[in-house]
């Protein structure tokens, strides 16, 4: 990522499926109403930033639920909500056969994937998924081609995996890190707020 260059990121709004405890990973499920608002509330904050944050490059995960936010945030802002790029670099952790699968549910599914996971959660993969190592090195090859300010609409695991890689974080730790929806991070080599 060039020096100096900010990262302005949205997790989607909430899905039925976040309301639930279910595991969504890259089961695309759409925003509910209250994702909706929390798009919204995101793209009136970014507000403050016109009209610099117009010139930035605006970018989402493939999935319907980060470009449904940004075409809401985009909207907000008064730009067309459709401008925008799509990088499947950015798209969710995939949780391989855990997702469709309510958490309170694991214990009775896979409790051998529970047991293996809480002994590495960085470094544990889900049967035909991913770890957040593996998501660690895809998002580390997105953000250092980053050379612009940029307006991101992604994902949970993403964020978290971006703060790592920017600020210096001990990686074991990511899965760990919050992730709201209803903020908006921003993020520098070095620094980050919360707006």
């Amino acid at each position: 990522m060039r020096p100096g260059t900010t990262i302005y990121f949205i997790r989607h709004g909430e899905t039925d499926w976040n309301a639930a405890r279910r595991y969504q990973g890259q089961v695309d499920i759409p925003l509910n109403d209250k994702g909706r608002g929390q798009a919204l509330r995101n793209g009136r904050i970014l507000c403050q930033l016109l009209p610099q944050i117009a010139d930035c490059e605006f970018v989402s995960s493939p999935l319907g639920r980060a470009r449904e936010t940004m075409a809401i945030i985009r909207t907000a802002l008064g730009l067309a909500p459709d401008a925008y790029r799509v990088d499947p670099a950015i798209v969710e952790l995939s949780y391989g056969l855990w997702e469709g699968v309510l958490q309170d549910d694991l214990p009775m599914i896979d409790p051998n994937g529970i047991a293996e996971r809480s002994l590495d959660p960085f470094h544990w993969r889900p049967q035909n998924g991913e770890s957040y190592a593996d998501l660690l090195a895809r998002t580390i090859s997105w953000v250092d081609g980053v050379e612009r300010d940029t307006v991101v609409a992604s994902h949970g695991g993403v964020s978290r995996c971006l703060r790592a890689h920017l600020l210096g974080l001990d990686p074991r730790g990511i899965p760990e890190l919050e992730s709201p929806q209803d903020r908006v991070l921003v993020i520098r080599r070095g620094e980050m707020s919360w707006m």
